[in-house]
This record gives structure tokens, sequence and C-alpha cells, in this order.
């Protein structure tokens, strides 16, 4: 099946998508609005694949064969040639709206459309196209070329034909396929996880139990391989605030109402793995 693939976003997400599909055997187009975004993305790209190599997951002469399947540019009608188009950009509708616009203007008619998103439900997200048939929700999980999901999700007119497609790419792309049958805020995982992350949060504002305690808790207990507050912090306090209060303006279900500390802890730049400090030190 191996095509053209356009990915927009060159940030954590868009440049794991873009590594696993050249590794694949895709020609790849990796968009971003400047140099520097697509410089960041090849070169975390780069780093992960020597990685795979040095622990002999991959042999050395894929690092250079993958990379080269990959065009950085910043250009958006790159796309015009792509079989399928992964967005990868961040979680507001606004951002992705404008992009979906601009992408139903200049992909092929039978182009997939597929949106990256984790919370926001793809039929709001379709709605800026003329072709709401053709988009669909591709869920991948960071980091993207170590983790095995793809969480697959329909549209309210997501066609048969569409979901195959975006099946069959996951697949071919080393993925394990589960399919959201309606697109509710959330879907199914990051639906999951907002829950349990927001009453283990607010379990540790009120002083219940330590954030420790409360992973070591949920893996000893439950099985889980890793807590949800360190779960928290490797995904980013900001991106959890954003989807979890995505999920409560669709819902009003005040179970997904973010607690005030995970507010305090975005608002103060406390985001997680990712600046060094969240509910844990790095």
């Amino acid at each position: 099946m191996a095509g053209r693939l356009a990915v927009v976003g060159a940030g954590l997400m868009g440049s794991g998508i873009a590594q696993v599909a050249a590794q694949a055997g895709w020609q790849v187009t990796l968009r971003d609005v400047d140099d520097a975004a697509t410089t960041r993305g090849l070169d975390g790209i780069r780093k992960s694949l020597a990685k795979f190599a040095e622990k002999g997951k991959i042999d050395p002469s894929e690092v250079e064969a993958t990379l080269a399947r990959i065009t950085p540019t910043t250009e958006l009608e790159a796309a015009a040639d792509a079989d399928i188009v992964v967005e990868a950009v961040f979680e507001k509708i606004e951002i992705k709206h404008e992009v979906f616009r601009a992408l139903d203007k200049i992909c092929k008619s039978d182009a997939v459309l597929a949106t990256n998103t984790s919370a926001i439900p793809v039929t709001q997200i379709a709605t800026a196209t003329e072709r709401p048939e053709s988009v669909v929700g591709t869920h991948f999980f960071s980091p993207v070329p170590m983790m095995k999901l793809c969480e697959l999700v329909r549209g309210y007119k997501t066609s048969d034909a569409t979901l195959a497609t975006a099946k069959a790419f996951a697949e071919e792309i080393g993925k394990t396929v589960v399919v959201v049958n309606r697109d509710i805020a959330g879907f199914v995982t990051t639906r999951l996880i907002c829950a349990l992350a927001m009453e283990a949060v607010k379990l540790v504002e009120s002083g219940v139990m330590s954030a420790e305690d409360l992973d070591t808790a949920c893996k000893l207990g439950f099985g889980h391989a890793m807590g949800p507050l360190a779960t928290v912090d490797l995904t980013g306090v900001d991106v959890l605030l954003n989807a979890t209060k995505n999920i409560y303006t669709d819902t009003a279900d005040e179970k997904f109402f973010p607690p005030e500390l995970l507010q305090r802890m975005a608002t103060a730049g406390d985001l997680g793995r990712k600046t060094g400090q969240g509910f844990y030190s790095y």
C-alpha cells in the first residue's frame, strides 16, 4: 500500500508519525510553519532512529534510508499529491479548522484527511471541509515509534472506505488499531485517562495521598505500567488540561472539570517532563 503521506505539524507527534511511515516505505512530506520547526522535527527523527540502530532494533543503513524518504517543507501546498494527510497541530479547534479548510482546497479528491486529535470530535473538525466523508481520526500515542496503539475514530459522516484506508495505513506502519464507532469527545482512551487523572489530581490536591503513593497504588493495585500522575507529566500538564477542558465543554460532565491544582501548574509553567517539573521533578 505504501504511498505518499503528508504530515502537518513537525512536533513530537507529527515527527513520530512521519518516522514510522518512512520506516515502512512511505514517501513523507513533513510540513510546519517555519524551517526551525521542521529542522527540530528532523533532528528528533534522526536521534530516534540512531537509538534504534544502537540497540540493534534496526540496521544502521535504515537510518539514512528512512530520512531520505522525508521531505521537510513550510508549504501546505506540498500536500497536493498525498494519498493520506495526517494533521498533528495544536489541540485547538480554530487551528485545526484553518488547516482542514486549506487541505480541502489543496488535496486530491480521493485523499484521506486524518486528524491526530486526542479529544476534539472528528465531526467538528470535518465541518471545515466540503468532504466530511473523507475525514477520520487517527489518534496515535506518544512516543509514536514506541507505542503500538492507534485509536481510529469515525466521525458522523466518515465513509467506510475512508475508515478502511486509514486502518490499512495504520496497520502497515506497525500499529494495532482499535475502532471508535462514535466520536464522542475524548473518544475512549483520552476519556478514560482524563477521568482517572482528574480524580487522582483531586486526591493529591486535597491531601488524601501523595502523588508518589497514588501512582504506586495504581501500578501495583491495577497492574498499570505507569501511574496517572506520571502519565500527566509525560503527556504534558497543558496537554491533559486542554484535553479534559475539551471533553468538559462537550459533555458538561463534572468529572472532567479540571481541578484548580492542574490549572495552577499550567499557569506556572510546571508542565511535566518537558519543563523539568510537574508532579515530579526531572
